[in-house]
């Protein structure tokens, strides 16, 4: 409630709030009747439209007062400490020392706020051209050093490259494509199939594409993917011989999947 109260929340809806969560109490209702009444201690109700936002309210005070004045990672000339979604939270350094400190300030200013971390669950990962593993501790414990981790849905890699995401894209789009292959290879007109493969294929293969740093090899992938695309669309097989300069012709096309990524990253 002080937290609210220093946001700017009228007391009204704070006392509207404390209402609502302080003193809960709940039983659960199965075949055979009701369970006996039980205190809720602490927390925020699953489901309910009120809880993430007073969540985000209290994760994003506890992460000013704890890194406030801390960090040494830039992008664009400012500071950049975390970057949060929902009850993810992803701590940025350039030097071992100042994670270190930052994870150390966190835990305690957490502390004053009734929260753990856990360790298990919190992973270290250094991205360089010739990476090494991080020696961060929580309690006396080292937290696992990792190569690759999923975030939102992303491939993170230590080497900081975005190959292993750019070929896990693919073959979730491939196999998006086999599923609807019939669709796609059915008596439409041609323009109607090409449409519906981007809006169907091509979104899963180019999600979070304008994060991505493409090399030459990464190009590659790209560019054979969508002459795969449309050679499955129009039912040639390897074995046919034809040639991409064909296929691009029967489908009245241009390579274009590269010009899409231009695009994303220039929105």
């Amino acid at each position: 409630m002080q937290v609210l109260k220093e946001t700017g929340i009228d007391w009204r809806e704070r006392r509207l709030i404390s209402n609502l969560y302080m003193a809960q109490r709940v039983k659960v209702r199965l075949n055979r009747g009701e369970t006996r009444i039980v205190k809720i201690g602490r927390g925020v109700r699953q489901g309910c439209c009120l809880s993430p936002i007073l969540f985000n309210l209290c994760s994003e005070r506890l992460s000013k007062e704890a890194l406030g004045g801390f960090g040494d990672f830039k992008i664009g000339g400012q500071i950049i400490h975390t970057v949060e979604y929902a009850d993810d939270l992803v701590l940025l350094a350039k030097e071992e020392k100042v994670l270190q400190d930052m994870i150390d300030k966190l835990i305690e200013i957490g502390r004053c706020y009734g929260m753990e971390m856990n360790v298990e669950k919190t992973k270290v990962m250094r991205i360089s051209r010739q990476p090494f593993p991080g020696k961060i501790m929580i309690d006396q414990k080292q937290l696992e050093n990792v190569g690759s981790f999923k975030y939102l849905d992303s491939i993170l890699t230590d080497d900081g490259r975005c190959t292993c995401e750019i070929k896990c894209r693919i073959a979730m789009a491939k196999a998006a494509f086999n599923k609807k292959r019939a669709l796609f290879t059915s008596k439409f007109c041609l323009e109607l199939r090409k449409k519906l493969v981007k809006c169907y294929v091509w979104s899963i293969a180019l999600y979070g594409a304008e994060n991505w740093t493409l090399r030459a090899v990464d190009q590659k992938h790209l560019e054979s993917f969508e002459m795969w695309c449309w050679r499955r669309m129009e039912k040639i097989s390897w074995t046919d011989h034809v040639r991409n300069e064909d296929v691009l012709l029967r489908v009245k096309g241009q390579r274009n999947i590269l010009h899409e990524i231009r695009k994303q990253k220039a929105n």
